[in-house]
């Protein structure tokens, strides 16, 4: 039991220890991690964890190594990672055929598996260290400090790397300190809307209430974003410590996490954190010897994205339909259960527990004048390097994409990076050297979202983009509203007209109207932004629109109904294979005479084909094209 400021004192100096001697060969012990987190475990993590462990035991080294499974290394398209310490050895992509390989080269033998070193892009170089892989050197892990390195299901290891020393340098200051601090610090709302997290508990705390309340975001929705997830499934103890704090500084003794159901693995090991924490005296009455007392519960969501409106949140808690609530009054006056309540993401809480520990100064130290400290991102689509990554505020979008994302697979060119998920617009190359905080995205007509980043390329077609984040935005909406249940419905109707080339001019007028309208008139922020996808796209490819309309062609020949796949006679041979791979049996064989000679192609019947691309995938000799 931790009951009293010695008690952590004596722990933390003790585990600490523990994990540096782990990580700096101290106890003489090598000392296996793999990847815990989704990605990962999708990819065979456990069963790689549980033959190293065999092959260990049957070597008879178990005194000599240790195997531990740790949360998200960030850079997915290259897991599962294992990685070996002292050294400090990364290897890559490591599939379960490759351990015996490891354990009998590298923790006998004392030699480097060569093979599953990561290869530098620009040099060939092979890279055997994590910190110099250019995919992490432009990071700084703050919301994310622990993930990747402890084992988020032992508390103990969460102790040795800082946990609870925020709470504990919280407690001996007043509540008005702690709210200053958060203030001082620049800290800003990370579920989206960017708002000043130390102005929302001060209004919270200048209310006089019997109860309060703070209730975690973690209903993540955005398509493409991982963020809140793997921050729970790497280090949960952190949320938890966020949520205490902010508990202390407004008045709060209840918290709820609300998490979606769709999180198995992040809702498993935030359960076993809570559980760990009560044990240890760390959640419940008198923490920490003060008269300070705090506890929190779980409630999971069924999905809806929705639920990620703050309201509606609160709504789906309290065993309502989950619909926003007209706003004033806000959750901090009169929130859940109408008792005043801050909620904060899961990325948010993950930031104030570094604050309270290194210092408002340390954490306003890094980002812009208006956006201070860190942001995590969800790098996806057209880029090398998916995965997530966490950069200061200011970090330029160039930066993002080709230094630490890889640039853009094949060679190809990069159109257009989507930052917020559906809410969110698409900047273009011209906005490559922009530096990303939260009022920059905004003025260039995106916006920074929860952190999704999803990066397209000249194969994209962008009037298909925009009827994509549409299609989800009318399948999430609650309906509440008018303007957003009915208007981007209509939205939807007209892109869906353009994509089959039975558009018009006017169509696009009318996009416009509906958007500035649905904007103006939306109960919360799903439908206030539903169009930004819209606009964005308008704005800067019109042009695509415009094909689509009236040359009846989509130029990065995505539309089905616009495009046509054609055989070029020069190029075939007439083997037939594409004629055997097609599902619709559309492609048959044409005999011809040239010069004399009796050749043979292969041709399609546009009128049965349903545009799959099977065909161009079995071709080997590049004669199937689309047009």
């Amino acid at each position: 039991m931790i009951s009293t400021v010695n008690d952590l004192n004596e722990r933390f100096e003790a585990l600490s220890k523990s994990l540096d001697d782990k990580i700096k060969g101290g106890d003489g012990k090598r000392h296996i991690v793999l990847c815990g987190g989704t990605g990962c475990l999708s990819a065979h993590s456990t069963e790689i964890m549980e033959r190293f462990n065999a092959l260990i035991k049957e070597k008879g080294i178990e005194d000599k190594a240790t195997v531990n499974q740790v949360g998200c290394f960030g850079f997915c398209s290259q897991g599962p990672f294992v990685k070996i310490y002292p050294e400090d050895t990364l290897y890559k992509m490591v599939k379960i055929e490759d351990v015996d390989e490891i354990v009998e080269k590298d923790l006998i033998g004392g030699e480097i598996v060569d093979r599953l070193l990561y290869v530098d892009p620009k040099t060939n170089e092979k890279v055997t260290k994590q910190e110099d892989i250019l995919f992490y050197k432009k990071q700084r892990r703050v919301a994310l400090n622990g993930c990747g390195v402890i084992n988020p299901e032992d508390i103990n290891e969460a102790i040795g790397m800082g946990a609870f020393q925020g709470i504990k340098k919280a407690l001996s200051m007043t509540q008005q300190e702690v709210i200053d601090e958060v203030l001082a610090s620049g800290l800003r709302g990370r579920g989206g809307g960017g708002f000043p997290t130390g102005r929302k508990w001060q209004f919270a705390f200048n209310v006089e209430a019997d109860q309060k309340y703070v209730v975690c975001n973690g209903d993540e929705g955005d398509p493409g974003a991982f963020m809140d997830r793997s921050i729970l499934e790497g280090n949960p103890l952190a949320v938890i410590e966020g949520m205490m704090i902010a508990g202390y500084a407004f008045g709060a003794s209840e918290g709820y996490f609300y998490v979606r159901a769709e999180y198995p693995i992040a809702v498993k090991r935030l359960k076993i954190a809570i559980e760990q924490a009560r044990a240890e005296g760390l959640l419940g009455k008198n923490i920490l010897g003060s008269d300070f007392s705090f506890d929190c519960q779980i409630r999971l969501g069924a999905g809806a994205f929705v639920c990620g409106e703050e309201t509606a949140l609160l709504n789906s808690i309290e065993g309502k339909r989950g619909m926003p609530r007209p706003r004033p009054p806000f959750p901090a006056i009169k929130g859940l259960w109408g008792k005043p309540t801050c909620v904060n993401n899961v990325e948010t809480l993950a930031c104030v527990p570094y604050i309270l520990r290194e210092g408002a100064a340390n954490f306003a130290s890094v980002g812009t004048e208006k956006s201070k400290g860190t942001k995590v991102f969800a790098l996806g689509g057209k880029v090398n390097n998916v995965g997530l990554v966490e950069v200061p505020m200011g970090t330029t979008l160039r930066e993002l994409i080709y230094d630490i994302g890889g640039g853009i697979p094949d060679g190809k060119q990069f159109k257009a990076i989507q930052t917020g998920g559906p809410s969110g617009g698409c900047l273009t190359a011209e906005y490559l050297d922009e530096p990303i905080d939260f009022d920059n995205l905004v003025a260039k007509g995106s916006m920074m979202g929860s952190g999704g980043a999803i990066v397209m390329d000249e194969d994209n077609c962008m009037v298909d983009v925009a009827k994509f984040y549409l299609e989800f935005i009318c399948d999430e909406s609650c309906g509440k509203c008018t303007p957003c249940r009915i208007g981007t419905k209509r939205m939807l109707e007209i892109l869906t007209r353009i994509t089959e080339g039975k558009g018009t001019m006017k169509d696009l007028d009318e996009l416009e109207e509906l958007s500035q309208t649905i904007k103006a008139n939306s109960l919360c922020a799903l439908g206030q932004t539903a169009s930004n996808p819209v606009n964005s796209t308008l704005a800067h490819f019109r042009d695509e629109y415009i094909a689509h309309i009236v040359d009846k062609k989509c130029p990065a020949h995505v539309c089905k109904n616009l495009m046509q796949y054609t055989i070029d006679a020069d190029k075939c041979i007439g083997c037939g294979m594409c004629a055997k791979g097609c599902p619709a049996s559309c492609i048959t064989r044409t005999d011809y005479v040239a010069e004399g000679h009796k050749l043979a192609s292969m041709a399609i019947d546009a009128d049965k084909c349903v545009k799959c691309g099977a065909c161009i995938s079995t071709c080997k000799f590049n004669a199937i094209s689309k047009v």
